[in-house]
């Protein structure tokens, strides 16, 4: 019979021991920690399956679309939902699920191009502001407060009519317009920080202002910035859909939702499914995302978990 006594500890019992011996075992284990506390959340669960879906959907587009999605087909236009077209054609007798599981493809692009280039801008703006001090602080809160003066999908309209319409203008101007409250929640995360005793220690050892902010100011903003990021998931997507809508984002015949209902509008009484099918992905994506937001907020936010 096996000794109990003398039997190695599960990879379970190593990752949640509370005298870790090594630091990986200590990155691990916490990682695990946050995981079971990310599981044991049934609605943000439901956000990731929608958003792991939502992925493979995008890369196996060509396999998955049942139709060439810029493919016109006068003959079938406004066809109601059948086994032939799940999900119905459009005025101009195009697939619309095949449009919609091509347009995931231009939603994750913006959404991932939006959420690298935004909290990256605030993050070193605003640390930058909260660490100096002083007339840095003041100069980059004052152009901060300036682009928070304006409605952020009025100023996204202003910059995209100034560049010019196009899914790549439209995501730059998303990403301009993004950056004010990652910044000011890096500043403030900063001045959290910036008096604290192991930045004074790190200091007195002869660490310069750019290794402070890099390995000990940027490691305490991150995980807010992360939560905050996936909740701003949702107003991305709806932004870009807005664009789109108004002929500014996505250009035909790219599928992109936010134009898919805007050209279904005119046929909104009589062919609902041409507005309501793209209009009810971005609900589902939308939903999914702040279903994540707030699992992970329950994992890098202890302060405002629920209890």
């Amino acid at each position: 019979m096996t000794d109990l006594s003398t039997r190695s500890p599960s990879t379970r019992d190593w990752l949640l021991s509370d005298a870790p011996s090594t630091r990986r075992q200590a990155r691990l284990g916490s990682l695990y920690q946050g995981w079971l506390t990310f599981r044991a959340n049934t609605l943000a669960m439901v956000g990731l399956v929608i958003l792991i879906a939502l992925a493979l959907m995008a890369i196996f587009a060509p396999w998955l679309s049942p139709y060439d999605p810029v493919a016109q087909n006068l003959a079938d236009r406004l066809m109601p939902p059948s086994a032939a077209h799940w999900l119905g054609t459009d005025a101009l007798g195009r697939d619309i699920l095949s449009r919609i599981i091509w347009g995931s493809r231009v939603t994750l692009f913006i959404v991932g191009t939006v959420a690298l280039i935004s909290p990256i801008l605030g993050l070193l703006i605003g640390t930058v502001a909260g660490f100096a001090g002083g007339w840095v602080d003041q100069i980059l809160m004052r152009i901060t407060d300036i682009f928070l003066a304006f409605p952020k999908l009025i100023l996204a309209l202003a910059l995209v009519a100034a560049l010019g319409p196009g899914i790549v203008n439209a995501v730059l101007a998303l990403a301009i317009t993004g950056w004010p409250p990652y910044a000011r929640l890096a500043r403030a995360e900063t001045l959290a920080v910036r008096n604290a005793d192991y930045i004074a220690a790190a200091r007195l050892q002869g660490a310069g202002p750019a290794r402070l902010l890099i390995g000990h100011v940027w490691p305490m903003c991150v995980s807010s910035l992360i939560v905050r990021v996936a909740l701003d998931m949702a107003g991305i997507i709806l932004s870009a859909a807005g664009l789109g809508f108004l002929g500014l984002g996505a250009q035909p015949p790219l599928p992109e939702w936010g134009a898919m209902i805007s050209d279904g509008r005119t046929y909104i009484l009589d062919h609902w499914w041409v507005a309501a099918m793209p209009g009810m992905a971005i609900f589902i994506v939308s939903l999914a995302f702040n279903l994540l937001g707030d699992g992970l907020r329950d994992v890098l936010d202890p302060k405002g978990a629920k209890e």
